[in-house]
């Protein structure tokens, strides 16, 4: 592929957005129009975007290639591959009455509405801490908690959204979250060697994590009993709910320590497979015909199904990864990663770490709300950005990662997750499909994770410059001057375009 120059159309730059765009307009004809919540449909206005966009390239070789280069992507295949693994374990817990037996729970604590949004929500951010992951916890607490909701008089859609949030707040906090080990190892000393460490910036980070999932926790609780007040519903029937289905808490249990001692999400999750599979059946919640087995010509069983179910999603995946491809290879991302490093408010450390708030939300809502891989391109402007203003790098990390886990992860109509939402609330008995629009709005993590370090960035709180040594120091006046040209000299880098996949 010739990559001298960027990926050029007929219309000009507006033809790297004619994919994009048709897949907008399919989600919200097929979402908000008609409320047609299917994945399959969405996927099939991506592809007919990429279709499109094709005539419009003057290489029309060189376009479906940089569609094969944003599909042949490490990211984009963890994430197929993470949707492959992770679906029969889903599936599993789905039909091993888990969730019932967190109804008999419920109903012998008497939790209801609110109260239990708030644990569940809770819950998760505990499940997400430990795995790393968001998509392994929206994978395995959506078949626990959310059929359950309707049991025990929980607002559907703000069920969701506490589901969604606590898998986020791991995801942006945990020690071995790929987005906080990455966030941290792109943003470099100037005054030393090395990187940012994790459990400084881990430690820096909490304070506005830990805010913003407390504030969550008291909307969830006060704003779900106002949605399904407690004594509307009184206390939970559990007649006809076994408390058996609990057992299949061992396995998940598994899998979290697991990963947290391992740190491999793989491993972790055939743990909880293997695990899941030999509990249930010592429990007689599933025979050998449940794990796979063929029926009046048809295959059946979890295994089955937890692929199958996981085929439209990733579909979605090559949709919007294909998408990437093309906006990548026409330089939109170092167009407007230029754009930001060269104005002069950049210079300041409250204008660098706007500069940075900003190029960062940009930048994962073009990735489809996916934090990692939009951290990844952006993090060298961040890192130059930051360093011309002498923030540490432990804050440009921090404001890196408050805006890819924060609101940019939620846009309607961009957002993977919101899709995802969509596609593991659907087919729930007594319990309605969730629209990928409205959960954005009660997704109150990611909301008030961006919303702090906005009050941050505007009044300082927080805010560390780098030290001689590299430790971080409250007051610009506090850092030691440097040699002539010092931080020049180690900071003298050319901007490098972000990597074509």
């Amino acid at each position: 592929m010739n990559t001298n120059k960027p990926l050029q159309f007929r219309v000009g730059t507006f033809g790297a957005f004619i994919a994009p765009i048709i897949f907008i307009a399919g989600a919200v004809v097929y979402f908000v129009v008609f409320k047609a919540f299917d994945t399959t449909a969405l996927t099939t206005a991506g592809i007919v975007g990429i279709i499109v966009a094709g005539v419009f390239a003057k290489e029309y070789t060189r376009f479906w290639d940089s569609v094969i280069a944003g599909l042949a992507n490490t990211i984009a295949m963890t994430v197929v591959m993470i949707l492959f693994v992770v679906g029969p374990l889903s599936s599993l817990l789905e039909s091993t009455g888990v969730s019932e037996g967190f109804v008999w729970l419920a109903a012998e604590l008497n939790v209801t509405g609110g109260l239990f949004i708030a644990i569940v929500f809770l819950a998760c951010c505990a499940m997400s801490m430990a795995t790393g992951t968001s998509l392994g916890t929206l994978f395995t607490a959506f078949p626990i908690f959310y059929p359950a909701g309707a049991s025990v008089g929980a607002d559907a859609l703000l069920l969701a959204g506490a589901i969604f949030s606590g898998a986020m707040f791991g995801d942006s906090l945990a020690p071995i979250s790929d987005t906080t080990i990455v966030s941290a190892s792109t943003q470099r000393y100037r005054r030393r060697k090395g990187s940012a460490e994790v459990a400084g910036v881990v430690g820096t980070r909490a304070k506005y994590a830990l805010t913003a999932a407390g504030i969550s926790a008291i909307l969830f609780l006060v704003l779900g009993n106002i949605a399904a007040p407690p004594a509307a519903g009184g206390s939970v029937d559990a007649s006809g709910y076994s408390p058996l289905g609990l057992v299949m808490l061992l396995p998940v249990v598994a899998l979290i320590v697991v990963a947290f001692w391992k740190r491999n999400l793989y491993l972790a999750i055939t743990v909880g497979v293997v695990s899941g599979t030999v509990v249930a059946l010592i429990a007689g919640l599933i025979t050998p015909k449940d794990i796979m087995f063929v029926a009046d010509g048809a295959p059946t069983g979890f295994l089955f199904d937890g692929v199958n179910g996981m085929l439209p999603l990733i579909g979605l995946s090559i949709a919007v990864f294909g998408m990437i491809g093309i906006v990548r290879e026409a330089g939109i991302f170092e167009i407007i990663i230029n754009a930001l490093s060269r104005r002069p408010w950049t210079q300041s450390p409250r204008g660098a770490e706007t500069a940075i708030a900003v190029g960062q939300t940009i930048t994962t809502t073009m990735f489809a709300g996916v934090v990692g891989p939009s951290i990844v391109p952006f993090s060298a402007i961040a890192d130059e950005i930051g360093a011309r203003a002498k923030l540490h790098p432990y804050r440009r990390a921090n404001v890196m990662e408050a805006f890819a886990a924060g609101i940019a992860c939620i846009v309607p109509s961009f957002s993977a997750f919101l899709f995802i939402i969509n596609q593991l609330t659907t087919g729930v008995e007594g319990m309605p499909v969730i629209s990928p629009i409205t959960v954005a709005f009660v997704s109150f993590y990611p909301i008030l994770f961006s919303a702090v370090m906005i009050f941050s960035i505007i009044t300082g709180w927080g805010r560390r410059f780098e030290s001689a040594d590299g430790a971080p120091v409250k007051r610009f006046e506090d850092i030691v001057p440097e040699a002539p040209n010092e931080l020049a000299d180690s900071t003298e880098t050319e901007l490098a375009p972000a990597p074509r996949g």
